[in-house]
């Protein structure tokens, strides 16, 4: 495909020549912009405005990455989208299987502004309400939105965007359902080479190692979290030179990355007998998880799913030390909605996909998590993992 300059309009025809396995595909990313298109009136925006990252690839099957040039797709009702992007990018913008309107720039910052201006004004996008993801758009490319449609008016678009991401279709369930199988075979494959002595750096490493080896990409969702004995009492401890000793507890929170799709898992593990104080906050959380998983279905609030898991561990005596909300919607991002705390009444639907993971945390002592994936259907809930929730002597 041939770059054209910012002052001209390039149109990308539908691919007519697509593998069988893009079909669906296709189809997807045709469904999520007819959804979108009908989402924006029902919110009162003109125009959705975002910027590189999940879900500019969600509505459009493109990856750029976030850089020093910006990349800002605008999508209107009923119009294909418009996106702004660098030269060097026209090649990856020419695989979109949809019509799309692209706009490029030089190297010379000075330009780039020039590139804004056509595009908006090709989308017909000036006053009226611009929405956007206040946790995404940056500066950068805020100065540039401003200066296209300097007349309207930019409000948050969070609301409007999780509305379409929460609910997957088939072809997410299908690639998220494959990174729990790739993060599931890769820790059972890593706590076989786990040796008292190890340092939570290592077995990190060698769990690293075999997520790549069992299908995931490098770009993992998330480092991580390998901590033995009292770093188990970090949610969020990050792996260190300390070593595993015998009869400490080990906890692993891991993921997969699947064509984009994320998994989140966590497990404990020791080697050797650990304390009866681990083994009975690691069963009592292991109710807790059960307890959140047998309630989720459609129609539960994601607020009655935290309430189940947090009665279990208030009941046993360690309530306070349960110091986090029970999950978190799991998609394309490791964190986005649903998020499963004690105040949102927000209603599960089919096709929605979160995270149970209650915990107990004895600061200084010992720590235990067990986290599920879970996908909303018809009837009632799966859970996408499967591998052993106790404690698990190695």
């Amino acid at each position: 495909m041939q770059s054209h300059p910012a002052d001209r309009r390039s149109t990308i025809p539908l691919g007519l020549n697509l593998e069988k396995d893009m079909s669906s595909h296709s189809n997807a990313i045709a469904s999520r912009q007819n959804r979108l298109s009908d989402s924006l009136g029902a919110f009162g925006f003109e125009a959705l405005v975002v910027n590189a990252g999940p879900t500019l690839t969600y509505l459009t099957g493109l990856h750029f990455h976030v850089s020093e040039r910006p990349v800002v797709a605008v999508f209107t009702p009923d119009m294909q989208p418009h996106l702004v992007l660098p030269s060097l990018e026209m090649g990856k913008a020419s695989r979109a299987p949809f019509d799309l309107a692209t706009f490029n720039y030089g190297e010379d910052p000075k330009s780039w502004q020039k590139a804004f201006d056509i595009a908006f004004e090709s989308a017909g996008v000036g006053a009226g309400t611009i929405g956007v993801e206040p946790g995404s758009l940056r500066f950068l490319e805020l100065q540039y939105v401003k200066g296209a449609a300097s007349d309207a008016k930019l409000k948050s678009g969070q609301e409007c965007i999780a509305s379409l991401r929460k609910i997957k279709d088939i072809e997410e369930v299908a690639l998220m359902r494959e990174a729990v199988h790739m993060a599931e075979s890769a820790v059972e494959a890593t706590v076989q080479a786990i040796k008292p002595g190890m340092s939570e750096k290592e077995i990190a490493s060698e769990l690293v190692l075999q997520l790549i080896r069992n299908g995931s990409s490098s770009d993992l969702p998330f480092e991580p979290i390998v901590a033995a004995g009292p770093n188990s009492a970090d949610p969020h401890a990050v792996p260190s030179s300390r070593r595993l000793a015998h009869g400490e507890v080990l906890l692993i929170d891991w993921g997969a990355n699947n064509d984009g799709y994320y998994s989140d898992l966590t497990r404990v593990f020791s080697f050797g007998e650990p304390s009866e104080e681990s083994l009975r906050i690691a069963e009592v959380t292991a109710e807790a998880n059960a307890a959140a998983r047998a309630v989720a279905r459609p129609g539960v609030s994601a607020g009655d799913i935290d309430r189940a898991a947090r009665d279990v561990i208030v009941k046993s005596g360690y309530g306070k030390y349960f110091t986090h909300r029970t999950g978190h919607g799991l998609g394309i991002e490791v964190h986005e909605e649903p998020y499963i705390r004690g105040d949102n009444e927000e209603l599960l639907e089919p096709g929605m996909t979160f995270t149970i993971e209650p915990g107990i945390y004895l600061a200084g002592n010992v720590g235990v998590r067990v986290e599920d994936d879970m996908l909303v259907t018809d009837s009632g809930s799966e859970s996408l993992s499967t591998i052993e929730r106790s404690l698990t002597i190695l």
